[in-house]
């Protein structure tokens, strides 16, 4: 594949660059649990949090204490570390080849129906570092509360290139 200027498409990595992201170091998890599992060509990733260090970062739901806008910072976060949890199991995103799933839960109060305004900012910056063709299918829940009243939780699957398994 070839972008219009006729040059092959950048690597994630290379778009992290061109974007100026900086990832954060890769949450540790907050109870029993590995943050990824790969089997075969699949990584998957615990519920991925937008956390900072040891603590949340936003605390609340959508519709009550939490606006559209700060629910959408927020999974921009959740985003940031699974991309750095991910880096840390592949030893670099390029490995990825494509974004199987995205899974979405929303904490939200009444009768909210803005989640998939939420989701949005996730499915947005994995398609600025991964390109469009590598976008996910997508499922968007709204829930009473999540770990740490954080406002949202991302799951992601991911594709990778099978011999690249990191320990």
């Amino acid at each position: 594949m070839v972008t219009g200027d006729g040059f092959p498409p950048a690597s994630a990595e290379q778009r992290l660059k061109e974007l100026g992201i900086k990832l954060p170091p890769p949450p540790e998890p907050f109870g029993t649990y590995v943050e990824a599992v790969q089997t075969g060509n699949l990584l998957f990733l615990t519920g991925m949090l937008p956390t900072q260090g040891r603590e949340a970062k936003f605390i609340g739901r959508l519709g009550a204490e939490l606006d559209v806008e700060a629910c959408r910072n927020a999974a921009h976060l959740a985003t940031l570390n699974a991309l750095a949890v991910a880096r840390e199991h592949l030893g670099s995103l390029d490995k990825v080849t494509r974004i199987v799933r995205l899974g979405v839960s929303v904490a939200t109060s009444g009768d909210v129906r803005d989640q998939p305004k939420v989701a949005d900012a996730a499915s947005e910056l994995l398609q600025d570092i991964f390109g469009k063709d590598k976008n996910p299918c997508r499922l968007v829940y709204g829930v009473a509360s999540l770990p740490l009243g954080t406002p949202v939780e991302l799951e992601i699957i991911f594709e990778v290139t099978k011999s690249e398994k990191r320990q």
